[in-house]
């Protein structure tokens, strides 16, 4: 996932600490600002949960009891989950016509980040309880078909399957990249006005970016030694990092 997908996650596990009365995120230097009243405990204890190398570093008093809020954060958040869903749809489809586990592992990445939005904006007015429950299923709908994935994975890997179309591997990926270069830019015009978050959203695509590029060069490197396993290959370590992302999901439920 990547440091957008991150922060809400952390957003989405601090919701209902009524102590806390803003987040400020730092992004390019993994630092998060919390304004709060009463005791730090809970919160320390949140964040380190989410297993994301958290730990405090200082804590100071403020007068500060205003702060701006980003009035486009809903229309953000759905613009980047159209996309990374519509992409989830056209590369699980056009994996499995095209046999490749590499871009059947790569939509589910996509669908890992649709599913952080999503759980954002479906539970935006509804209780935390609501919220554990959405992150509940998402994060075991996630696993399950990433182990579906595997085990799709070991099938091939020791059967004789007829390798998969590496153009199609190569040209949906391409897209994949100019929709998260969209994506970027979409963040990038939210936040215009802020260096810290312009920084942030170059960070945005990083993961997904590899993702597609390892698919890229695993489509050249069937083509080139008329062997599947490079897309196998390239599938298990997205499907591994999938499951990675599924398991954060799910401690939101806890």
């Amino acid at each position: 996932m990547d440091c957008p997908s991150e922060e809400n996650l952390i957003r989405m596990k601090l919701d209902g600490i009524s102590s806390i009365a803003n987040l400020d995120f730092d992004i390019p230097n993994r630092k998060l600002t919390v304004f709060h009243s009463g005791e730090i405990d809970q919160i320390e204890k949140s964040v380190i949960e989410l297993n994301l190398g958290g730990k405090k570093i200082s804590t100071e008093q403020t007068d500060q009891t205003e702060f701006k809020e980003n009035e486009n954060q809903k229309k953000l958040l759905w613009s980047v989950l159209a996309i990374n869903f519509a992409f989830f749809i056209i590369e699980m489809t056009t994996g499995i016509i095209s046999k490749s586990m590499g871009l059947v592992a790569d939509s589910l990445d996509m669908l890992a980040d649709s599913f952080v939005y999503g759980i954002s904006l479906l539970a935006v007015g509804g209780t935390l309880i609501k919220k554990k429950r959405i992150a509940k299923l998402a994060g075991y709908f996630q696993i399950t078909l990433a182990i579906i994935g595997f085990v799709e994975v070991l099938r091939r890997f020791f059967g004789d399957e007829k390798l998969p179309d590496f153009s199609t591997m190569i040209i949906v990926s391409i897209f994949a990249l100019i929709a998260n270069g969209i994506c970027l830019y979409i963040l990038q015009k939210s936040k215009s006005k802020d260096e810290a978050h312009m920084k942030a959203s170059m960070i945005l695509t990083s993961n997904d970016v590899i993702f597609n590029l390892g698919v890229i060069i695993a489509g050249i490197l069937v083509n080139w030694l008329s062997s599947s396993k490079p897309d196998l290959i390239i599938g298990t370590i997205v499907f591994a990092l999938v499951i990675q992302g599924a398991f954060r999901i799910l401690k939101l439920s806890k």
